[in-house]
């Protein structure tokens, strides 16, 4: 399965690439920088790029182009070498390269009634959300499609359920960062790790506060749950592959911590 692991792999990066660029329109407000026009940009296929915020915009609408062709190649490829599979114990990448397709399919249509709709935050968010479900089927596509790279099956399905609460944790953390984001809540909590000097914020100082309190806790107990998920991988000894993904994964959430407090 070849070509479906190279595609598959181009297209997470990509991917990855795409969703911050889409980080970069939000920072630097170029949302509209097309107007409210879709699939055109101010009314033309090829806009005049004369305004930084209609070159971010309409770079990152040809970098999710190139992304759309690319999963959609994938899955071609993943069908063409249905055949190939790594092994008969282990699930083949057809499966999470027709999913990548399905929300490819949900996130051009969001994207669209994001521009029309003028960035209500809730398709913003909804765009973030299905952005990181696409990345994780592309993902899991390229490590199905490596022969031996699937661990799961050497794992018990308590250690297996672990790691799927972790995910989950990790999306609706995400997805509550996002909501901080656009709701402009990021400067309503001030201080670390309290929230403006306290551990539960009073009612009374208004919803942003505890909508930007809510992911902190949720990002509090990413940390200590995705720590304990390393140890229990290594007190289980499963093998080494997911232990090491493990450790990282623990790794990448301190650091993102460090960098929200900073």
């Amino acid at each position: 399965m070849k070509n479906t692991r190279k595609l598959a792999t181009i297209t997470a990066v990509l991917t990855y690439a795409l969703i911050v660029l889409g980080g970069v329109v939000r920072i630097t407000g170029s949302g509209m920088g097309c107007g409210d026009h879709w699939p055109l940009c101010n009314g033309r296929i090829f806009p005049p790029l004369n305004d930084i915020a209609t070159v971010i915009e309409w770079g990152h609408r040809l970098v999710a182009a190139l992304v759309s062709f690319l999963v959609v190649a994938t899955a071609i490829a993943a069908y063409l070498e249905r055949e190939q599979q790594p092994s008969e114990d282990q699930p083949g990448p057809l499966n999470t390269a027709l999913i990548a397709v399905a929300l490819l399919v949900v996130q051009v249509m969001l994207g669209a009634v994001t521009v029309w709709w003028e960035l209500p935050p809730t398709t913003v968010i909804l765009h973030l959300g299905v952005a990181m479900g696409l990345l994780a089927a592309v993902m899991t596509t390229a490590f199905r499609a490596s022969a031996g790279s699937s661990p799961t099956g050497s794992i018990d399905k308590k250690a297996f359920r672990a790691i799927v609460v972790t995910a989950g944790i990790a999306g609706v953390t995400l997805m509550l960062g996002g909501l901080t984001a656009n709701l402009n809540a990021g400067p309503a909590c001030q201080g670390f790790p309290f929230c403006n000097g306290q551990i539960w914020p009073a009612w009374g100082q208004g919803g942003l506060v505890h909508i930007h309190w809510a992911h902190r806790l949720l990002a509090y107990g990413l940390f200590a749950h995705s720590f304990g998920l390393a140890v229990r991988m290594r007190k289980r000894r499963a093998p080494g592959p997911v232990q090491t993904w493990a450790w990282a994964l623990f790794a990448v959430v301190a650091s993102q911590v460090i960098i929200a407090a900073a």
